[in-house]
C-alpha cells in the first residue's frame, strides 16, 4: 500500500482547492453572514420582526409609573352607569368638569373628544364655550379626520370643534393618529397640528421652559411607561361632586396637573366606540389588554415634556452593528468548535442585546439589532457549514487516495473510526496474493522510459481494480510486482475464493494486454501469481509520522516464494493448499514442494478446465509421490505427449528423466525439495 501521511496533519489528503476555499484562512461564511444581514435590514417583511424587538425592549425598560403630573378623568363604564346618561354626555355636563378643574387650579385640560357637530340645546354649548372662556388655563380640543362619502366625492375631512369653542379660547389638535402596519401603535404623530403638540405648546407657553421638546421626526418611537391605566385616573363622574365622591384633598392632588378627558370603555356593547379609540401597543402581547386613546395621548405629551421620546437610529448604524457582529463571530470561532463557538457566539449576541438595551434605555436611541443577531446565526451556521463541508471534503479525499490501494470495505471504516490509522495491527488469518511480471526488467532495458511507465501504469491499474473489484486490498507496489490480501481490514468468509478469482481475473487481463501489445511489436508480456493463505500481522506498521497498511508473518513470505515457484513448474498461478481446502474448488494438483527455509512440505495448486487433465494428472504424481518411478514416468510421458503445451508434464518428464540417469533420490517421502526457492 502506498505510503501516508499522518492522520492528525491538518491538510492531509485535501486538494489545493478544497483547502482554498474551506481552510481556516478564509473568511468565507462571515462575508455571506454580514451581507446576508445588511440584506435583511432593507427587507420589507424583517421590518416586522425589528419592531417586535422595539417592543421586547420597551417593555423591558418601561418604569412602570408616570412621574409627571398628567392625570386622565376618564368617561368609563363606572361615570356612564353613575351618570345615567347615553352617550354624548351634554355639553353642559363638561363644563360642569371644567368648573371643577379650574377650582383644583389644574394648569391644562385635554379633551381627546370631538365636538364638530352643535347640540341639539344651544344652552349647553353656551355654557360649555363659557367655561372654556373662563377656566383660566389652555384648553385644548380634539379634531378627527372622518371619512365622508357623497354622491359626487369620496374623501377624508378634519372634523374640528364648532367654531363657538374655538372662539372661546380652546386650542385645537388633530387627535388621529397612525399606527403600523400589524395595528400597533408606536409612531408619535408628526402633524404640525398634531393633538399632543397642541397641548405641549399650550403648556410651555404658560408654564415657559419646562417642556423639552416641541418638535418630532418620522423616526421618533413612542416610550410607554406601562400597559393601560400606568397614568393616574379619575372616573369622570367622581370630579363632578369631588368632596363627596373624592377624598378630601382632591384639589391637592390636581392641582398644576395636566388633565386629559378621554374614553375608557373595554367592556361598553359600542363596540364600534370601542374599537375606534383603543389601540394595540408593545405592552399588548403581554397584558392582553388594549390601551385608551386618551392614555396613549397622555404618554405622547409625557414623552414630549420629558424629552423620553425614543428615536430610531440611522440605518447606518444597524449595518454598523451587523459588520461588527461578523467581525466579532470571525474573530470567536476561530478555530471552529462546535460547543465553544457555540457558547461565544450567545455571549456575543448577549452583548449585541446588552449594547441595544442600554442605547434605548440610557440614550433613547432604538438601534434595530435583530439583524446583527442573524448575522451572528447565519455566521454560526456558515462556519458550521464550512467546517462539516471541509470535513466531507478531506473524508472524499481520503477515500480518493485510500480507494485507490484498498477496498471500498476499508476506506468506510477508516472514515467510521479515524482512530484506525495507528500503529500497531491484530492477528488474523488472511489469503494472500503476490504477482510479478516475467522478465520485466529486461523489457525496461530495452525500451524508453516513458513507454515503460504507460506500460507498468497501465498493468498495474488494471491489477489493482481486479484485486478492489473482489472486496481485496492492495498492500503496495514493488516494482512491477503487487501484493495484496483478503480477510483484513474486514472479516470474510470467501477470502480465499475471492483471492483465487482475482488471481484468474488478472492472468486474463494480463493475457489481453500481452496479446494488444504483440500486434504492435511490442514486448511480451507474462505474469505469475502466489497464492497462500495463513496467520499474520495486520495494520499499521511503520512509524508515527509514516506507516503502511500492511501485512507481516511467515505466510506473507510462503505466498510471496509461491509466486516464484511459477518459475520451477511454468504455471501462471500457483496456490497454496491452504487456499484450495478453503474454497473447496477443484483444483490441478501440481505437486509438494518444500522451499527454502521451511521445513513443512507445501501442496500446490493451479487453476485448470480441463478435467481430464486434472485426473491424469492426480493419477501421475500419486505415483510420482509414492516411488513407483517407472509408472509415474510412464503417465506423466503421455500426459505430455497428448499436451505437448502443458508446462508441467514437461517438468517431470524432465525431472524423472535426469533420475533415471542419475539414480532415483532415496529416501524418498514425495516431496520435492526446491533449494533455490
Amino acid at each position: 500500500m502506498a505510503k501516508n501521511t499522518a492522520p492528525d496533519d491538518p491538510d492531509s489528503g485535501t486538494p489545493p482547492g478544497w483547502r482554498a476555499w474551506f481552510g481556516a484562512g478564509r473568511p468565507w461564511p462571515v462575508l455571506v453572514a454580514a451581507a446576508a444581514g445588511i440584506l435583511l435590514s432593507f427587507w420589507g417583511a424583517w421590518r416586522s420582526l425589528e419592531l417586535k424587538g422595539f417592543d421586547a425592549l420597551t417593555v423591558l425598560t418601561a418604569p412602570g409609573e408616570a412621574n409627571l403630573p398628567i392625570t386622565i378623568v376618564a368617561i368609563d363604564e363606572e361615570s356612564m352607569g353613575a351618570m345615567g346618561q347615553q352617550w354624548p354626555w351634554s355639553r353642559g355636563t363638561h363644563a360642569k368638569l371644567l368648573e371643577k378643574l379650574k377650582e383644583a387650579g389644574v394648569s391644562l385640560v385635554a379633551f381627546d373628544v370631538v365636538f364638530s357637530e352643535p347640540s341639539r340645546d344651544a344652552a349647553e354649548d353656551a355654557a360649555f364655550a363659557a367655561a372654556i372662556r373662563d377656566f383660566g388655563a389652555p384648553v385644548v380640543l380634539a379634531a378627527a379626520l372622518e371619512y365622508r362619502e357623497t354622491a359626487h366625492a369620496r374623501q377624508w375631512v378634519r372634523a374640528d370643534p364648532i367654531k363657538a369653542f374655538q372662539e372661546a379660547g380652546a386650542v385645537t389638535g388633530l387627535a388621529s393618529v397612525q399606527t403600523d402596519p400589524a395595528g400597533v401603535l408606536r409612531r408619535m404623530p408628526v402633524s404640525q397640528g398634531a393633538f399632543w403638540l397642541a397641548a405641549v405648546t399650550a403648556f410651555d407657553r404658560a408654564n415657559p421652559g419646562i417642556a423639552r421638546n416641541l418638535s418630532v421626526t418620522a423616526s421618533d418611537r413612542l416610550r410607554y411607561l406601562g400597559g393601560p391605566q400606568t397614568f393616574p385616573t379619575i372616573p369622570y363622574h367622581r370630579l363632578l361632586d369631588p368632596e363627596k365622591l373624592l377624598s378630601p384633598n382632591w384639589k391637592d392632588v390636581l392641582n398644576g396637573n395636566i388633565v386629559l378627558v378621554g374614553r375608557v370603555i373595554t367592556t361598553a356593547p359600542e363596540l364600534n366606540l370601542v374599537e375606534q379609540d383603543m389601540f394595540f401597543t408593545p405592552f399588548t402581547a403581554s397584558t392582553g389588554q388594549l390601551t385608551p386613546g386618551v392614555e396613549t395621548q397622555a404618554t405622547m405629551i409625557a414623552n414630549m415634556i420629558a424629552g423620553e421620546a425614543r428615536r430610531e437610529a440611522p440605518a447606518a448604524y444597524g449595518i454598523a452593528l451587523v459588520l461588527a457582529a461578523a467581525f466579532g463571530a470571525g474573530l470567536v470561532m476561530r478555530p471552529w468548535h462546535p460547543w465553544r463557538s457555540g457558547a461565544l457566539v450567545i455571549a456575543f449576541a448577549a452583548a449585541v442585546a446588552g449594547l441595544c438595551y442600554a442605547l434605548f434605555r440610557w440614550q433613547g436611541l432604538w438601534v434595530p439589532g435583530g439583524a446583527a443577531l442573524a448575522t451572528l446565526a447565519l455566521a454560526y451556521t456558515g462556519e458550521g457549514s464550512r467546517s462539516y463541508l471541509g470535513e466531507q471534503a478531506r473524508r472524499v479525499a481520503l477515500r480518493r487516495a485510500f480507494a485507490t490501494y484498498v477496498s471500498p470495505t476499508l476506506v468506510d471504516e477508516i472514515l467510521a473510526d479515524p482512530g484506525k490509522l495507528k500503529l500497531g495491527g491484530d492477528r488474523r488469518e488472511i489469503t494472500l496474493l503476490f504477482t510479478d511480471l516475467a522478465g520485466f526488467t529486461g523489457v525496461s532495458e530495452r525500451l524508453p522510459a516513458e513507454q515503460v511507465a504507460a506500460l507498468l501504469n497501465r498493468h498495474l491499474s488494471e491489477m489493482t481494480d481486479i484485486v478492489i473489484s473482489q472486496g481485496g486490498t492492495v498492500d503496495k507496489f514493488i516494482g512491477d510486482a503487487v501484493m495484496a490480501f483478503w480477510g483484513a481490514p474486514l472479516p470474510d468468509p470467501k477470502q480465499s475464493e475471492h483471492a483465487l478469482a482475482a488471481a484468474i481475473q488478472m492472468q486474463q487481463a494480463t493475457a489481453k494486454f500481452a496479446a494488444e501489445l504483440a500486434v504492435t511489436g511490442g514486448p511480451p508480456l507474462r505474469m505469475r501469481v502466489g497464492l497462500h493463505r495463513g496467520e499474520c500481522i495486520v495494520g499499521n506498521l511503520g512509524g508515527h509520522n509514516r506507516f503502511d497498511y500492511t501485512a507481516i508473518g511467515d505466510a506473507v513470505n510462503l505466498a510471496s516464494r509461491l509466486e516464484g515457484v511459477n518459475n520451477v513448474y511454468g504455471t501462471g498461478i500457483l496456490a497454496s493448499g491452504a487456499v484450495v481446502s478453503a474454497t473447496g474448488a477443484h483444483l490441478r494438483r501440481v505437486d509438494a514442494v518444500r522451499v527454502k527455509g521451511r521445513s513443512q512440505p507445501v501442496e500446490l495448486f493451479t487453476p485448470c478446465d480441463d478435467a481430464a487433465l486434472v485426473d491424469r494428472s492426480d493419477r501421475a504424481l500419486e505415483a510420482y509421490r509414492e516411488g513407483w518411478w517407472d509408472e509415474a514416468r510412464s503417465l506423466w510421458e503421455s500426459i505430455a505427449r497428448d499436451y505437448p503445451d502443458d508446462p508441467v508434464a514437461k517438468v517431470f518428464v524432465e525431472r524423472l528423466s535426469a533420475w533415471a540417469a542419475t539414480g532415483w533420490p532415496s529416501p524418498w517421502d514425495g516431496v520435492t525439495t526446491l533449494e533455490s526457492k
